[in-house]
């Protein structure tokens, strides 16, 4: 028999050789339990992302895009599994805003999430895709503690949503937000899963629930249709890297930010950042400047990949990170306009198996709950990723039909040598890019295990390009960083810092590291 295993250091004298990593203990569970009965590191992933739909709503649910970075044992695979907006927008549709609505029908792109699953256990997959959904339908009906995490994130959505009639019905009972270790039961959300798991996500591009989505969005005005639905699909991508310091970083290209993560690194390389200590004020200044510069690249020319008008692969060529990487200076902080965006909820999650797969994966509805959107009767709360395109004329993310708008979502890998590494990601908006640029920084210049890279403090680029610290950083160093002109944000709210998971491979299994800024764990099968 298996024995499950958790870890608190990231570190076990006796490392399993099946591991599931997340930000919430029941998908953890889930996923190792899947594996148990004798399924993959896929198998396991699909398990844990169904059920964090379930138990961790304030950051993603049957309306989420996802995307996922899958190695086989022999190559590592890319899904794009973002969905597009109504074919029938135009721009003028959206004439007099000043910025893309977060709320509402005009912030719905089509669900790709679903279809990520399918497209995954069929090329992936061992165990029947309905196995996969018991766990999370389950807690649906039967209910589940609500962690204090996601108490806050659920408290912060109350307000904005508030007016949503479904959403308020089913997510605010009693007009209130649930409260801390309170049962929660989704009935609506179980059988849902269950037409899904029944038909291999048929149902919901194509069936009842389909039709449910399309007459909620013609009562209200969206212009989602049965065609928009129908002809969605996930697409298998090849993912872009980068050599850092004697390792290679995978990240999945356009529409997604993946490749401000890439330029921030490549630039480093050539810094050579790890000649400085860790933490030192050279090596997070040079961290936070080569950010900087990936984030105004990222912002203007980064869409979806067929309005693109220049290749990303460009943004990775030594010439060009050499130019880059000559713009900035170790004594002084630029403010180059970087426009990153707003920060919203996510789930991501790493799994690993006894045979080598390992599958770095991540889903979310952007802003929390999401567009406000919940579908009567069937408990699919709708993102609002079109919140991710632009009004601005002619630029390659300007809002139009049929179009994947840009993606803040980003699973991460890295491989050294042709064998993996480490599969790992950072949930958190525009603390994305920055926090994989990070957890690489940590794990390979500095040799950090996964829990200590992920319980490190961290920085983070804002908006205004004012610099915010998470409480840990020494005092002298957040003096030396102001004495470069760094406009410092001291001791930011905790969840603004993202959540960090990660799986390395070891000679004997793996080693993981879960964050605490999120109610997961690691947990792993000898």
């Amino acid at each position: 028999m298996s024995k499950q295993l958790q870890s608190q250091t990231g570190l076990d004298l006796v490392e399993p050789t099946q591991m599931v990593v997340t930000s919430q203990p029941l998908a953890v569970q889930a996923g190792l339990k899947i594996m148990q009965q004798g399924g993959n590191a896929v198998d396991a992933a699909l398990a844990a992302a169904i059920t964090l739909t379930v138990v961790e709503p304030t950051g993603n649910g049957l309306g989420s895009d996802a995307f996922a970075l899958v190695w086989d044992g022999h190559e590592l695979h890319g899904l794009n599994g973002s969905g597009r907006s109504p074919a029938t927008w135009e721009p003028e549709r959206f004439a007099g805003r000043e910025e893309m609505p977060n709320h509402g029908w005009d912030s719905v792109t089509v669900p790709g999430a679903v279809s990520a699953w399918v497209t995954l256990h069929a090329k992936f997959g061992t165990m029947e895709f309905a196995e996969l959904f018991k766990p999370a339908i389950g807690h649906a009906h039967d209910g589940f503690r609500v962690t204090e995490h996601i108490r806050q994130r659920w408290q912060s959505a109350a307000e904005p949503l508030a007016g949503y009639q479904e959403f308020s019905r089913l997510y605010l009972p009693e007009g209130k937000p649930v409260s801390h270790g309170e049962l929660f039961r989704n009935p609506d959300l179980g059988r849902s899963l269950d037409l899904i798991a029944k038909t291999r996500g048929e149902d919901f591009y194509r069936g009842a629930l389909a039709q449910m989505m399309v007459d909620c969005a013609a009562n209200a005005g969206g212009a989602l249709s049965r065609a928009d639905l129908a002809t969605h699909g996930s697409e298998w991508v090849r993912p872009l890297t980068i050599p850092y310091q004697g390792y290679d970083v995978y990240e999945v290209g356009p529409n997604s930010q993946g490749v401000a993560a890439l330029i921030a690194l490549g630039i480093l390389d050539l810094l050579n950042v790890g000649q400085y200590e860790c933490d030192s004020v050279e090596s997070v200044h040079l961290q936070v400047e080569a950010m900087k510069l990936a984030f105004g690249d990222v912002m203007r020319h980064v869409s979806d990949p067929e309005t693109m008008r220049i290749d990303a692969n460009q943004f990775l060529e030594p010439h060009y990170l050499a130019k880059r990487a000559k713009q900035i200076s170790l004594d002084k902080a630029q403010f180059p306009h970087s426009g990153i965006p707003e920060s919203p909820g996510t789930v991501y999650l790493s799994t690993a198996d006894q045979h080598g797969m390992m599958v770095s994966f991540i889903q979310s509805n952007y802003l929390g709950f999401g567009s406000g959107i919940v579908v009567p009767g069937t408990g699919i709360a709708l993102n609002n990723r079109a919140s991710g395109f632009t009004l601005e004329q002619d630029h390659p993310n300007q809002v139009a039909g049929g179009k994947r708008p840009f993606h803040t979502i980003i699973p991460g890998f890295i491989m050294q040598q042709g064998v993996p590494f480490m599969s790992f990601g950072v949930m958190g908006a525009h603390m994305q890019a920055q926090g994989h640029v990070q957890m690489a920084v940590r794990t390979i210049n500095y040799h950090q295990d996964p829990q200590s890279a992920s319980d490190a403090p961290r920085w983070q680029l804002l908006p205004d390009s004012s610099l915010a610290l998470e409480q840990g950083f020494d005092e002298s160093l957040i003096k030396q960083l102001e004495s470069r002109g760094h406009q410092i944000v001291r001791d930011a709210e905790t969840h603004t810092f993202g959540g960090a998971q990660l799986i390395r491979k070891t000679d004997r299994g793996y080693c993981g590291g879960s964050d605490h800024r999120k109610d997961g764990y690691v947990g792993g099968n000898e």
